[in-house]
């Protein structure tokens, strides 16, 4: 694109923006990382950093502060006021608060050359032309952009009319806490028909909250003052934080030519445990791969077949991840569920090594899942 103003356009500064920068900076790209926000800002999320997301941070950033992160260990198993399981040790999760920890990933994507346009919104978004305009007058332009600007991304809008479809939203209801967190993880399996409610321990307090799919969001917000109210905390005397949230329904076409989609707004959010950051570093990472790959051989319009390609291991995981879903939410099987996670040591760990990112859906393989259904189906731990 002759008098462009970068090499690369890219919309959204959270972990999928800045894992795409960095990326795209350290290859040798002009790199333009556009956000609305001013860094730290507020972000509606559980905070759980896997190990998986652990991995992939490490690989794509480097080492990281050590006090982003609070360590646990132990996590309680829970139907309402009642505890079907404690499970300690268990496998390590780190807990961060999502404003410092998306502040430092962009800090480091801005020390490896991104040039900084956060804190403007977008007056024009035209991706398919490569061109923004920012909300000062500021144009932009580059032959390649990485939408990365959420769930409800207006690139996504730009390109298909909706950022995604209402049907695959789920809806997640949150609150900080400051002082002491508590010795263990709460994952409260029954705080909705399709979804579950989460106490987490931070250095600096707790965060709690409750988040799923097919739920109606006006009914929510009774369901989780009442839940919040089973936990000795009255909800007129916290900030209760809503925000809509992808349910593992990931774009079959992640862009458009020289357009592509990342975390969120490319729908790559795990449908049973809710967890999106790994997914948003790993395809932010993979969307600068191959807009790299496609500048460097003249053909930018190649991007998004070259990311498509990169992209389908995790594509298939979410895959995987969506008929287990159907089996771990179907009302009739879930409490034959729960009893199986009540009784079983093993399918606890199983589960947690999910949800810790220790192993992948396609770790449990063809058999094994056929074995987990079986027993649900049972009802029996054995």
């Amino acid at each position: 694109m002759a008098g462009a103003s970068h090499d690369l356009l890219v919309i959204g500064a959270g972990p999928a923006g800045s894992a795409a920068a960095i990326t795209a900076a350290q290859a040798g790209l002009r790199v333009a990382l556009i956000d609305k926000a001013v860094f730290p800002r507020d972000k509606l999320c559980g905070g759980g950093v896997t190990g998986r997301a652990c991995r992939y941070a490490q690989a794509v950033f480097g080492p990281l502060p050590q006090d982003l992160f609070h360590t646990s260990r132990s996590v309680r198993f829970a139907s309402g006021p009642a505890t079907l399981a404690r499970l300690a040790p268990a496998p390590a999760i780190q807990m961060t608060m999502r404003s410092a920890f998306d502040a430092a990933l962009r800090a480091k994507a801005i020390a490896a050359g991104a040039e900084d346009f956060c804190g403007q919104r977008l007056a024009v978004c035209d991706p398919e032309a490569g061109h923004v305009t920012l909300a000062d007058g500021r144009a932009l332009s580059a032959p390649v952009v990485i939408g990365a600007d959420g769930v409800h991304s207006q690139v996504a809008r730009r390109l298909f009319g909706r950022a995604q479809d209402p049907a695959t939203l789920g809806f997640a209801l949150e609150v900080e806490l400051p002082g002491r967190p508590g010795p263990d993880t709460e994952l409260d399996m029954t705080a909705l028909p399709y979804g579950y409610g989460w106490d987490f321990p931070k250095a600096q307090g707790r965060t709690l909250g409750i988040g799923g799919l097919s739920v109606d969001e006006k009914d929510m917000r009774a369901r989780f003052e009442l839940w919040l109210r089973a936990r000795g905390i009255d909800p007129a005397s916290v900030r209760i934080k809503g925000h809509h949230l992808p349910s593992g329904a990931s774009r079959a076409v992640p862009g458009r030519g020289a357009v592509l989609l990342a975390g969120d707004a490319a729908g790559l959010v795990d449908p049973i445990t809710g967890e999106g950051i790994a997914w948003a570093i790993l395809s932010g990472q993979r969307a600068a791969e191959a807009a790299v790959e496609a500048l460097a051989i003249g053909q930018p319009g190649r991007a998004l077949p070259l990311y498509q390609r990169r992209l389908e291991p995790v594509r298939q995981e979410l895959r995987r991840a969506r008929l287990l879903a159907r089996l771990v939410y179907h009302p009739m099987l879930q409490p034959r569920l729960l009893r199986v996670l009540a009784r079983s040591d093993h399918f606890q760990r199983r589960y947690m090594a999910l949800l810790a990112g220790e192993m992948d859906y396609a770790d449990l393989g063809p058999r094994r899942l056929l074995g987990v259904a079986w027993r649900v189906l049972r009802g029996r731990a054995a």
